[in-house]
């Protein structure tokens, strides 16, 4: 069974993390229906915890939610990179569709996999 980190946080988790990353969310009618993080980490803009809610997934949030992170990484990152479950095959298709390659030589957490793509500035 896939172990997912975010469903295994706790509320001070969560605190430290908004303190720690730029987050962005998604709200319909005051409904919380997606979320994204990112973070410089020297070149390297980390972008995590992308969510969609589940009755809403397959319309492109997801990937609108992933544009927007990619788009608040400042001018300094040259890499986007992110981790998903090794099993998440959607996740995987979206995020290879948007030019993100599986990167094995990259450590990555249990049942993990960790994708990148170079950031194109024009």
């Amino acid at each position: 069974m896939e172990v997912v980190p975010a469903l295994h946080e706790s509320v001070d988790d969560v605190l430290a993390g908004l303190e720690q990353w730029q987050t962005r969310v998604v709200r319909v009618a005051g409904r919380l229906v997606g979320s994204v993080r990112g973070r410089l980490d020297g070149t390297t803009w980390h972008v995590g915890r992308l969510m969609v809610a589940p009755d809403l997934q397959g319309r492109g949030l997801g990937r609108a939610l992933l544009t927007h992170a990619e788009a608040l990484a400042p001018p300094e990152a040259t890499t986007c990179s992110l981790v998903t479950g090794a099993a998440s095959a959607a996740n995987i298709r979206m995020y290879r569709r948007a030019g993100y390659r599986e990167r094995p030589d990259l450590e990555a957490p249990p049942a993990g996999v960790v994708l990148t793509r170079r950031i194109s500035r024009r």
